[in-house]
């Protein structure tokens, strides 16, 4: 029992992260370039554009980069907040 309830607070709590961080992309992208509220789409990123790995017979291209808004950092503020109220954590 206790097992899973463990693993439905642990799926709650990514669930959660997940959706701030896909709504804080949505809010700083509608929020880019508009008056009084563009801050919240400033954001950095991180990581390596490209690494091309040439064995003559097999070649593969490894990328990742990592964007950080503002609008993120306060959605998933928000979505941990709630996640401890929806798990009576709070």
């Amino acid at each position: 029992m206790a097992a899973a309830r463990d693993f439905k607070h642990t799926f709650a709590f990514i669930f959660f992260i997940l959706a701030g961080i896909v709504l804080g992309g949505f809010i700083s992208s509608i929020c880019d370039g508009k008056a009084y509220v563009d801050w919240l789409a400033w954001g950095q990123s991180i990581g390596f554009d490209s690494v091309t790995v040439d064995l003559s017979v097999l070649t593969f291209t490894i990328g990742m980069k990592l964007k950080v808004t503002v609008a993120q950092i306060f959605c998933v503020a928000i979505m941990l907040i709630v996640n401890s109220k929806v798990n009576g954590r709070g």
